[in-house]
């Protein structure tokens, strides 16, 4: 990973410090100062010296085999910001399930994958279910699909290069050039769908808003027998109006 000048406005320092956590973050919450450094393409100097401030304030520990750890600290803003989340989200979402009777899920980017933040389930006792905290690829689903839609192409094949494009059904989208043509569609339409790409049946529909590291989807899903592509399209309406207010 190289790094880049902190653009003008932002705080290099800073940026620097948070790519550390997001380098911890996707390693599991470990990793060697020498595993930190390639992962953020900072020096190991510079990462010693961040390393060493967040430990002193609690937000990193090193263990007995010299390794960093995310700290203590980061639990309450963790949970914190989970509740911060889901006093927003949870509103948008509610709105989506009322909308289009299936449910409703907010994801961000997390490395080169997905991870669900928040969910309203919908009413239906036949209903789509996937657990907050859980991490997708970006190839099979609407919500990776809305968030990498605007990528640039190289950098989309150097992702897919690292995470492959494994087959989930036979709808699953496999090529990288087809993802890509895809992901044309998604810029121009304003939404992605996932046409039983993931999971057998099972038709979602997503947008995002945002952008670079800031950037999160919303979407709605479920089975294919009841969310039919009239209804799929009817949501994407639904979604936009649910964001209108946050987006303001």
């Amino acid at each position: 990973m190289s790094t880049i000048p902190a653009p003008r406005g932002r705080v290099q320092s800073v940026d620097r410090a948070f790519a550390i956590l997001d380098a911890l973050t996707t390693r599991g919450g470990r990793a060697s100062l020498g595993e930190l450094a390639s992962d953020t393409g900072l020096a190991g100097a510079t990462v010693h010296r961040l390393c060493a401030t967040l430990a002193e304030s609690g937000h990193l520990r090193r263990d007995a085999r010299r390794d960093y750890l995310l700290g203590p600290r980061l639990q309450r803003i963790g949970d914190a910001a989970q509740r911060a989340t889901s006093s927003w989200a949870e509103p948008v979402l509610s709105a989506v399930v009322a909308g289009t009777g299936e449910t409703a899920n907010l994801a961000v980017r997390e490395g080169d994958g997905v991870v669900y933040l928040a969910q309203v389930p919908s009413p239906h006792s036949m209903r789509m279910f996937t657990e907050v905290g859980r991490r997708v690829e970006v190839h099979c689903t609407a919500v990776g699909k809305a968030l990498v839609a605007d990528d640039d192409e190289g950098d989309v094949r150097a992702m897919l290069a690292r995470t492959g494009m494994r087959r989930y059904t036979h709808s699953t989208i496999v090529e990288p050039e087809q993802l890509l043509e895809e992901l044309v569609a998604v810029r121009r339409s304003g939404f992605a769908s996932d046409e039983s790409e993931q999971e057998e049946g099972v038709r979602c529909v997503a947008i995002a808003v945002g952008v670079g590291d800031a950037a999160f989807a919303i979407s709605a899903s479920g089975p294919e027998a009841r969310f039919t592509p009239d209804r799929r399209d009817a949501a994407v309406g639904v979604l936009r109006s649910a964001l209108s207010g946050l987006e303001a």
